[in-house]
């Protein structure tokens, strides 16, 4: 192990789209014929931004009414935003969670840090036993601050002690891993399970290959 490796005792984990495999188009691709159409409304209408909101603390309902005042015509899809979320979850993204497991096993230090809302994270950990393999995870519906805002990393290193220059930082958005790079974070911008578990291998953290 390098000289770089050793000064890290801590990884830190984006869930949606490095652990989770969350896509909304998993659910409207069923509601909706047209490829087009479909992406239509979830540039206009059930925005990134909008679902974002709920990530930060919003209610659901509020969300829902406020949308659906808004697009009359597009209600029973908007209300499906919400009523079939879990059929935008495509399952463990087997990897990822793979290399979670291994970095567990070598005794390293696992967080969470996350923009989800907390009326739904719940039942993401009835689905998924590996979530409650962290030490700890930041929600950010429950703080009611989301990333990439450099108070919600604050305070993730404030409650569980961590100190950044010791610390990984795994994430699917660029602007989330620029955040925490700012902060003194070892970021990584997650693409793929492959990827990672190279970048972390030249970190001395896990092997370069799985081992079966």
């Amino acid at each position: 192990m390098n000289k770089g490796a050793q000064m890290i005792d801590t990884v830190v984990f984006d869930l949606g789209g490095v652990l989770v495999d969350w896509n909304p188009r998993y659910l409207y691709r069923q509601l909706f014929d047209d490829e087009a159409a479909m992406e239509h409304f979830l540039t206009e209408v059930c925005t990134g931004p909008w679902n974002e909101q709920q990530d930060a603390g919003r209610s659901w309902s509020e969300a829902i009414a406020g949308l659906s005042a808004q697009y009359p015509q597009h209600a029973p899809l908007i209300a499906a935003f919400r009523e079939r979320w879990e059929e935008m979850l495509a399952g463990p993204i087997a990897g990822s969670v793979e290399v979670l497991a291994e970095l567990k096993a070598r005794g390293v230090r696992l967080y969470a840090l996350t923009n989800w809302s907390n009326e739904t994270f719940p039942r993401a950990l009835e689905l998924y036993d590996f979530l409650h393999g962290f030490e700890g995870i930041v929600v950010s519906g429950e703080e009611r601050l989301i990333k990439p805002d450099p108070r919600i990393y604050q305070r993730l290193f404030e409650r569980y002690g961590i100190e950044p220059s010791r610390a990984i930082y795994i994430d699917d958005a660029r602007r989330n891993v620029d955040a925490a790079a700012a902060l003194g974070m070892h970021a990584w911008w997650f693409q793929g399970a492959e990827g990672l578990r190279e970048w972390l291998a030249s970190h001395g953290l896990v092997d370069a290959k799985a081992t079966v």
